[in-house]
């Protein structure tokens, strides 16, 4: 068996290894496709979508679908720009996220894909569905409004601190985050040295305290666009 596998993104041909998704193999050479519920160091997930591509002319999460050799994958076309820019709008109207005065801005990954694909505003009507927030914890506090579902915390509770602290309840719309306890947070195993309180995406996830410790202009994307150390990797 061979060790590489040939295929192309956006007419870049390049050499993938065996076992790697698309995702994997398009970091690797330098090309960004954007993510949310992916994270390096947890089980893919699938489940936002935005790392949507074409495969073969048929779209495909890049997160986990592997490589074959010969593909031909579009990242970068019109047609998978709007289906992503569609992706976040709908996260955006379906949560409570008002970035001007969320401690995460500045930090948050779904506000710097939007920046990145030039949304100002959401394309659909919001939704404000009425969500609650949870600061029963003295050290941390779950804010739904902003929770995209992306599973994260999850993964990283259940594979890597071995709590299995969080999961999902209902379906659908009523989709949500919940705890391992009746209720609250508190009555959890849940502490802020863990592993899982360092992956959430957006703003839903929050130590206490900690908010607004870094100043404007030093946040995470107050100066490069979200995939720019991929990108930068490419150019080197």
């Amino acid at each position: 068996m061979s060790d590489t596998v040939a295929l192309t993104i956006d007419n870049v041909q390049l050499q993938g290894r065996p076992g790697q998704t698309i995702l994997e193999a398009a970091d690797e050479a330098g090309i960004y496709i954007p993510r949310l519920c992916h994270l390096k160091g947890l089980q893919p997930f699938g489940s936002c979508r935005v790392c949507t591509v074409l495969v073969n002319g048929r779209p495909q999460a890049a997160c986990t679908q592997p490589i074959s050799p010969g593909m031909v994958i579009e990242s970068s076309t019109e047609q998978v720009r709007e289906i992503r820019k569609d992706l976040i709008d709908m996260l955006f109207v379906e949560g409570n996220h008002f970035c001007m005065f969320c401690e995460r801005s500045g930090n948050c990954e779904l506000q710097a894909m939007a920046y990145r694909f030039g949304i100002s505003a959401p394309r659909y009507p919001f939704l404000f569905p009425s969500r609650a927030v949870d600061a029963s914890h003295p050290d941390i506090m779950i804010d739904h409004n902003r929770c995209i579902r992306c599973a994260r915390c999850v993964r990283a509770s259940r594979d890597l601190d071995g709590k299995e602290v969080f999961g999902f309840v209902n379906r659908g719309p009523h989709k949500e985050l919940a705890v391992n306890a009746a209720a609250r947070l508190v009555d959890t195993t849940v502490d802020v040295t863990d592993q899982a309180m360092n992956v959430c995406p957006v703003g839903a996830l929050l130590k206490k305290r900690t908010a607004y410790v870094v100043p404007i202009g030093r946040r995470k994307y107050d100066h490069t666009p979200i995939g720019s150390e991929i990108e930068g990797a490419r150019s080197q």
